[in-house]
């Protein structure tokens, strides 16, 4: 499209003015995680709390930022919101599913296996992140870590591990809370108000 002098003229329907999805997949992820950690690290029982948070917050939440990261030609977030989103429906549905007598409740040895795949995932996209800021590739480093002591914790059923596991990913999930508010606070003042590396 050009103007009447010849030039051309940018179409605003080409412009992005949609919000940054980033911060709330980050923030979805990071609070359910923190609260679940410090229920593997022995705080409090697993209640429905955690089951609340799995599927509205870190579930649903994370799925629509994952949607609208996709809308955004942003493969990497389109694919981690929308995956880590289902990984809190489908951890919530298999606790939930054998108390209402809908599926067998699943052994160590299938939770164990549950976690490496995550945890393989995640380290794979681990190195996706590293075309990324420091603070990116600190969650799904930790995140990895954090998945593969879980199937750990599990497979030999040590309950040692599964707290270290705990600890680890209370330290996981308060990193990208950072991320995600890092991510709001730099936008809404214009410069780096949080470092993001």
């Amino acid at each position: 499209m050009t103007d009447d002098t010849g030039s051309s003229v940018t179409q605003v329907k080409n412009l992005d003015f949609t919000a940054n999805p980033a911060p709330l997949g980050l923030l979805g992820f990071g609070m359910t995680t923190v609260l679940l950690n410090l229920h593997n690290a022995g705080f409090f029982a697993l209640g429905s709390m955690i089951l609340a948070m799995g599927i509205f917050y870190g579930g649903i939440a994370q799925v629509i930022a994952g949607i609208e990261e996709w809308k955004k030609n942003n493969t990497f977030g389109a694919t981690a919101f929308t995956s880590y989103g289902l990984f809190w429906l489908s951890l919530v549905a298999l606790l939930v599913l054998p108390k209402m007598g809908l599926a067998e409740a699943s052994d160590k040895t299938a939770m164990a296996a549950y976690l490496a795949m995550w945890g393989l995932f995640t380290a794979i996209m681990f190195i996706g992140t590293l075309k990324a800021s420091r603070a990116l590739q600190f969650i799904f480093g930790s995140l990895a870590i954090l998945f593969f002591l879980l199937a750990l914790g599990d497979i030999t059923g040590n309950s040692t591990i599964t707290m270290i596991a705990g600890y680890e990913g209370i330290i996981c999930g308060f990193s990208a809370i950072y991320t995600g508010l890092a991510q709001i606070l730099n936008e809404m003042y214009k410069r780096t108000v949080a470092p993001l590396g």
